[in-house]
């Protein structure tokens, strides 16, 4: 029994849409399917085609073989159009842009992490110097504002 990839009629009379199955070729037009690949509906303008590429070239890589229709609709859908050199660059390249950015933002949360410390030291030390000179002044004052005896 060898699998075909198909046209399933759908919708009401004079109205039809079609779901794109895989069935098996001794099954009728409408029966049982293995696999829902997408749906095409050709009353719409333009005709509006969806499917799933992924399982549509899995499908065909495992020997289902499409009828003349759905050849045609798989191809407008882009399912035959191996990724290009400049697709697959762009892949590579946003890929490692976004490791690049994950490493960056590392760095940051680290970089933060280092300044708030020092920060923190900072404003310590500039606390402590307040206060030195906070008791060095009043300390003055006091012995300033004591009656001589």
């Amino acid at each position: 029994m060898s699998l075909r990839i198909r046209l399933k009629r759908m919708g009401r009379k004079k109205a039809p849409h079609y779901r794109i199955v895989v069935a098996e070729s001794s099954s009728p037009r409408d029966g049982r399917f293995v696999a829902n690949l997408g749906h095409y509906n050709p009353r719409t303008n333009p005709a509006t085609v969806v499917v799933n590429q992924a399982q549509a070239r899995s499908w065909l890589a495992k020997g289902a073989t499409p009828t003349e229709t759905v050849q045609s609709l798989l191809k407008r859908a882009g399912v035959y159009e191996e990724p290009t050199a400049a697709e697959g660059a762009i892949a590579a390249v946003t890929e490692t842009a976004g490791r690049a950015a994950n490493a960056v933002r590392g760095a940051v949360a680290t970089a933060v992490g280092a300044v708030t410390g020092a920060a923190g030291t900072v404003v310590d030390a500039a606390r402590d110097a307040v206060e030195s000179v906070t008791e060095r002044i009043s300390g003055e004052d006091e012995e300033e504002s004591k009656p001589a005896e």
